[in-house]
């Protein structure tokens, strides 16, 4: 900056002065700019959504993370991990910490053998799960849904398809989650008419391998895919082969009811063999206003987003939070779809 002197003394420019005036004026709005709803955006925090995976699902979340980040006005990083594994995850949220990011909202892709490194995290910045919780871990707060409970509602949902009984295949991708675990019981002790336990860490887990039988409902076994949309394609279409008995199959994660869908109609048995869903794939709720599938259980991802945005910067400013946020599950079927499409429609829209 040049200076004219006078008496040996700098005497600021016209420039210099302007620029004064305008960041002490700037200073008044404590430095930061304004969000694209109006909000105070301060560009020095910064908060990240991490996902197990990449899925349209999360891409409604994502819609959540964008609203919350313009009417809360603080930037949001999203990352979806491009494979699910604990590998591609943990380099994401390592990645993350060193770029600088004020907290974490994560869902864990294998709850039991992450807690350490969750609590390394947690160290670090604050941490809060989402989705699938880690209720071992340093984690501050879970934001989701009961997934024993939407678990029952899924079998509910067999209920009313087989009304008679039957034997039915669980699809899901992995059992290493803890909403996976939770979910995939809800719907056995449903079908097996077994009592609702006390609380979450007293529920026995039935083994995977040989079938589960009932009074008139008869497991086959529980199918995972580790997360690859084409294995659970290529596992409908064998168990479709190999269990001529099976009378229902049921998806528990987003792309899994798809997955049977495309399988099925190959197989030309679309409607003779029943279809439940988790979660809210186009293709699934297709299928119900076509009546080929005879219902879903929806979490509510654009909740998870937008939440978890929200509770991370109350948790920066030191403000109050619970330890849990509950979003509900709710049953999607032929007589509401059109109206749980529609809105879903427009919030991903927007």
């Amino acid at each position: 900056m040049k200076y004219h002197k006078k008496n040996n003394s700098p005497l600021p420019t016209l420039f210099t002065l302007l620029l004064a005036t305008a960041l002490i004026f700037g200073g008044c709005s404590g430095g930061s700019e304004q969000g694209a709803n109006g909000g105070d955006q301060n560009s020095d925090v910064s908060v990240a959504f991490v996902t197990n995976m990449v899925a349209d699902f999360w891409n409604i979340a994502k819609a959540g993370c964008r609203d919350a980040e313009k009417d809360l006005g603080i930037k949001v990083e999203v990352k979806m991990p491009p494979e699910a594994t604990v590998v591609k995850q943990k380099q994401i949220v390592e990645d993350l910490v060193s770029s600088g990011i004020s907290a974490i909202a994560i869902s864990p892709l294998d709850a039991d053998n992450q807690v350490a490194w969750l609590d390394s995290i947690a160290t670090k910045v604050p941490l809060i799960t989402h989705d699938s919780d880690a209720p071992g871990s340093k984690r501050l707060c879970y934001i989701g849904m009961d997934n024993y409970k939407a678990g029952r509602m899924c079998g509910e949902l067999v209920k009313e398809a087989l009304p008679e009984g039957g034997a039915i295949m669980l699809f899901i991708g992995r059992l290493e989650q803890d909403n996976s675990k939770h979910r995939r019981q809800g719907v056995i002790d449903e079908l097996l008419g077994r009592p609702k336990p006390e609380s979450l860490d007293k529920i026995e887990y039935d083994p995977l391998g040989d079938p589960i039988k009932g009074e008139k409902y008869e497991i086959l076994d529980t199918l995972t895919d580790q997360g690859k949309p084409e294995a659970a394609k290529q596992k409908a279409e064998d168990s479709i082969n190999a269990f001529p008995q099976m009378k229902a199959m049921v998806g528990l994660f987003e792309y899994n009811p798809p997955a049977c869908y495309q399988a099925l109609k190959q197989a030309g048995k679309l409607g003779q063999i029943k279809l439940i869903g988790f979660d809210e794939n186009d293709v699934t709720l297709q299928g119900i206003k076509d009546g080929t599938v005879t219902g879903t259980v929806v979490q509510n991802p654009y909740e998870y987003g937008y939440q978890s945005v929200k509770v991370l910067k109350d948790i920066l400013e030191k403000k109050e939070t619970k330890g849990f946020i509950d979003i509900p599950p709710r049953k999607i079927t032929k007589q509401n779809v059109d109206e749980y499409w529609a809105d879903l429609k427009a919030k991903k829209a927007g």
